[in-house]
């Protein structure tokens, strides 16, 4: 379809989440395709993140299950222990499994993958260079997505070995003795979660009040009862000051709401915070815009402020969630290829963080709802009385529904509890279908399940905490 003045229709520079589903759709449109990445097809998610990490929490979560088997009533003999480099084996080849599908995905559609660094000439024109080797490409449209990496925090005396990243995190060398986990976020929980099971003695230190502060304020509380519940150390309204290397690993200065005290461990996880990937790459010299956090969009189509240039995912400092970029991905290929002015609608994505027991939200939290002035009714029930809790002796946690009083549309839903990132997506699709509580509580629920506790939210948001199993 590129005709002589260019050499795609599209470049697609980064072949993450939001990059490779990009030019993946751009061709299934009819669009000559070429995506630049400089390292590995999948981006952080695949190989550093979302993937590597949840086949770690999984083992986790299956020797936890197997430890605790005796309460079904299944016999389970001699030592049971995780198998370390069985365990790392896995995540590699998983890892190299998913790469490999990208790069089919990729045959496939007719997708061009090209390696290497890419940096912009002009509005049309990056040149791509790859062991000093340099080529320039024209495009009538780039996608910008180029994804973001770890931020290392400036704490005093803090540098050197075994000061982890969530990079080191998901292939780590050896099991610690012991660990201190900077942030309470989805990232410092979620391996919280793994190194406590692999009987590493954790700490977390959480700056605000609550773990996983950009959640509704319910779920962070619980899941610091969790937590404790299974062995994890909560420090949640502290800072780290100051570290200082000792023989054995680190000492670490932590403030609380108490005093000061003195944490000591072999490994310090740095989990807090992350900077978009745009240096080097000349976005200004051809008029993008940059922010803070990233590159700057001009609207809702995912354009810069350049009309040819677009932007997506983590770079553009938005929403960091893989599923968001590619959707994100989605609307600027379409616009490139169709120019059907299709929108990013932000209102309906769920955030999930994969600890045991799961966290999942989607929409408002009630915070948020009041802040917004909205006059606003709860329902929350718990997974305790449920039959299917009871049978798959999985009974922590709730779901908790927020809804606008007057009419009753579900502003969002807040999940604690197994199959929870599963669970959550009745509620994408009511909030972005805009339905309200009393369509919802008349969809039938199949019995025994899980899902019987979203009904029994509605019932209690619609009739003043009364459910049909409330005692």
């Amino acid at each position: 379809m590129a005709d002589g003045n260019f050499d795609a229709d599209l470049v697609v520079i980064g072949a993450g989440p939001g990059g490779y589903v990009a030019a993946i759709r751009a061709a299934e449109l009819g669009g000559k395709v070429i995506c630049v990445e400089k390292e590995y097809l999948g981006g952080t998610c695949l190989n550093l993140g979302c993937i590597p990490s949840k086949v770690l929490i999984a083992s986790v979560e299956r020797l936890n299950q197997v430890k605790h088997a005796g309460a079904l009533g299944v016999k389970v003999d001699g030592k049971i222990e995780m198998d370390f480099d069985a365990m790392i084996a896995r995540v590699k080849k998983i890892v190299k499994t998913q790469r490999g599908g990208v790069c089919m995905l990729f045959k496939k559609n007719g997708v061009e993958h090209i390696e290497g660094f890419a940096k912009f000439l002009d509005a049309n024109t990056i040149e791509v260079e790859k062991d000093g080797k340099k080529r320039e490409i024209r495009a009538r449209n780039f996608i910008l997505a180029t994804g973001s990496s770890v931020l290392y925090l400036k704490i005093p005396g803090l540098e050197g070995e075994n000061v982890w990243t969530s990079d080191d995190a998901v292939f780590p060398p050896f099991a610690p003795k012991s660990m201190l986990v900077i942030g309470g976020g989805a990232v410092g929980v979620e391996f919280a979660y793994v190194f406590n099971g692999l009987d590493t003695e954790t700490t977390v230190v959480e700056m605000l009040p609550n773990l996983i502060p950009m959640f509704d304020e319910d779920l962070g509380v619980e899941l610091e009862r969790q937590f404790k519940k299974q062995g994890v150390k909560i420090l949640c309204g502290s800072t780290v000051e100051k570290a200082e290397k000792t023989k054995k690993g680190w000492k670490c200065t932590v403030k609380g709401p108490n005093g000061t005290q003195q944490i000591e461990a072999d490994v310090v996880l740095l989990g807090v915070g992350r900077k978009a990937n745009t240096e080097g790459m000349n976005l200004e010299k051809v008029g993008v815009k940059l922010h803070k956090n990233g590159v700057e969009v001009a609207n809702s189509r995912m354009q810069t402020h350049v009309p040819n240039i677009y932007a997506v995912g983590d770079m553009i400092g938005k929403v960091l969630l893989a599923h968001v970029a590619s959707m994100e991905g989605i609307v600027a290929a379409e616009n490139c290829v169709l120019n059907n002015g299709k929108e990013m609608d932000y209102r309906a994505f769920p955030n999930v963080v994969f600890t045991v027991p799961e966290i999942a939200s989607v929409g408002l939290t009630e915070g948020e709802a009041k802040a917004q002035g909205y006059d606003v009714t709860v329902g929350k029930f718990h997974f305790r009385p449920l039959g299917k809790s009871m049978a798959a002796a999985e009974q922590e946690g709730f779901v908790k529904v927020v809804a606008e009083k007057k009419y009753g549309e579900l502003l969002g839903m807040h999940i604690l509890g197994v199959h929870a990132s599963d669970l959550i997506h009745e509620g994408v699709a009511a909030i972005k279908l805009e339905a309200t509580l009393d369509y919802l509580m008349d969809t039938i629920h199949a019995h025994p399940t899980f899902a019987e506790a979203i009904l029994e939210a509605y019932e209690k948001a619609a009739h003043d905490g009364k459910s049909i199993h409330t005692l």
